[in-house]
């Protein structure tokens, strides 16, 4: 069939999902007598003579086509298509004397010649570089990767969902920031032509939401795509996909509700509840969940007692014990930090709210209301891994004043993803910000853990890969090329 006969569009397309759903009652070798029109690929193509049998799928599901030389439109042209093509097919719903739920097809329209094929028709494509790198093949090729990413849209919108039955208003703030802020990362760098100034990919959507707050949204999200300029790997991606939410009057005990709140009603929209298997191990997510502190989770891992309370040279000698290297500026909260990070997270399943961190590695975090030297900050985790944070925000313009000059001594001397004085966040501090709470959720760890899957990209359409080596004419890379990853 020649380019120009392929159609414009194709009407009244019924999903075969509902097709197999309304006529699922159909006994062996019975007709319907109800004609229907369907599209989708053709994923498998086998002919008998004067029979042949397509498998059909569309984003909703599958079914066969059962086409005769004498009932089918264009038979031996259908018989010529290729794996992957397009199709529009009409005619009658029967169950064959197989038993297999099928449309008679009468008439049909080529829709788009695939001119690239899907890999083996009964094992699909495993190559990463293939399945990562050409995500729309493997989307047809591999069941259940759609299915993955449906359920990623299905959590999304159930967070908005819970979100607005809690009366949170969502934003869009800026993208590109004038200086990085909001967190402690290292932001990709970009010019700004008409300005002749550069500017950042956001880091974090922290302090714009935060200045919304200050402008009388007392219940403020958004979910946007964040930029960090560092390394790729199981748990991290250079972009990614953030949900932060600010409450004013609220407090991190607040903020720790509603993150699981959100975290159970998101798992029981996609899993039917909040008991769930992840790596083959049983993970509860059910409400409420365990409260420790730092110390505490600490001690139960490692069995080392550590605190601020014990001295810099104590938490570095304690470091040492527990085999955890340590940079030669960092005070005792970032000891602390680390050693928390290296030992004890990834050996905590939970899910479990780690309280009560240190100071200095809290920037824009409220001090503790009791507990001198430590913020009142929560970290939920499951599975070993950090599913957001929760905050009692940093209110005062004279203490965020200081922490940001602490944090540019830091990014003086060597420490790049410290952060520097955002003026502008201070000037609208500066006007009086409520009593609020905070919340960040990690969209892709959710989806991770919802999905059972172990790595970052397989919840990525498009994950961050290297460059494809470009081929000189001889079939070689081109000199210092690498291989993609």
């Amino acid at each position: 069939m020649s380019e120009k006969q392929v159609p414009y569009r194709y009407e009244a397309t019924t999903p075969l999902s509902e097709v197999v759903a309304r006529f699922s009652r159909l006994e062996a070798g019975e007709e319907s007598g109800e004609d229907v029109r369907v599209a989708g690929r053709i994923m498998l193509l086998r002919v008998q003579g004067k029979l042949a049998f397509a498998t059909l799928r569309d984003w909703s599901g599958k079914l066969q086509l059962f086409c005769l030389a004498a009932v089918t439109e264009d038979f031996e042209e259908l018989t010529r298509a290729n794996l992957g093509d397009w199709i529009g097919a009409e005619g009658e719903v029967v169950r064959t004397k197989r038993g297999e739920l099928s449309v008679k097809v009468a008439r049909w329209s080529l829709l788009a010649r695939a001119l690239g094929g899907f890999g083996d028709k009964w094992r699909g494509i495993h190559d990463p570089e293939v399945r990562l790198r050409q995500r729309e093949v493997d989307l047809w090729a591999n069941e259940g990767v759609r299915e993955r990413f449906l359920l990623r849209s299905r959590v999304v919108a159930c967070l908005r969902s819970l979100l607005a039955e809690r009366g949170f208003v969502e934003v869009e703030t800026p993208v590109l920031h004038a200086i990085p802020g909001g967190g402690l990362a290292r932001p990709f760098v970009t010019h700004y032509n008409s300005m002749h100034a550069d500017f950042y990919l956001r880091i974090a959507l922290e302090l714009y939401l935060k200045r919304c707050v200050i402008g009388g949204f007392e219940r403020v999200y958004e979910i946007g795509r964040v930029f960090r300029n560092e390394g790729i790997g199981p748990k991290y991606n250079p972009e990614f996909t953030m949900l932060e939410a600010y409450q004013a009057y609220g407090d991190y005990l607040d903020m720790a509700e509603l993150q699981e709140h959100l975290v159970a009603g998101a798992a029981k929209a996609v899993t039917g509840g909040t008991r769930l298997s992840f790596e083959e191990r049983e993970l509860d997510l059910t409400p409420p969940w365990r409260k420790a502190t730092m110390t505490e989770v600490i001690a139960e891992v490692t069995g080392a007692e550590v605190s601020l309370e014990m001295g810099l040279a104590e938490l570095r000698r304690a470091a040492a014990r527990l085999g955890v290297e340590l940079k030669e500026r960092f005070d005792a909260g970032q000891v602390m930090s680390e050693i928390y990070e290296k030992t004890t997270e990834p050996n905590l399943w939970g899910p479990v709210h780690v309280m009560d961190y240190p100071e200095s590695v809290s920037p824009l975090t409220r001090k503790h209301r009791s507990k001198p030297g430590y913020v009142e900050r929560i970290t939920p985790v499951a599975a070993g891994r950090e599913l957001g944070e929760c905050y009692s925000e940093l209110v005062d313009p004279v203490d965020q004043r200081a922490r940001f000059a602490a944090q540019a001594a830091e990014r003086e001397a060597g420490d790049e993803e410290a952060m520097v004085t955002d003026d502008d966040f201070l000037r609208a501090l500066e006007r009086g910000m409520p009593p609020t709470g905070g919340i960040g959720l990690g969209v892709d760890r959710l989806v991770m853990l919802l999905a059972d899957v172990h790595h970052i990209r397989e919840v990525l359409l498009f994950p961050a890969l290297r460059p494809e080596p470009v081929q000189s004419e001889d079939g070689g890379r081109f000199e210092g090329e690498t291989k993609p990853s």
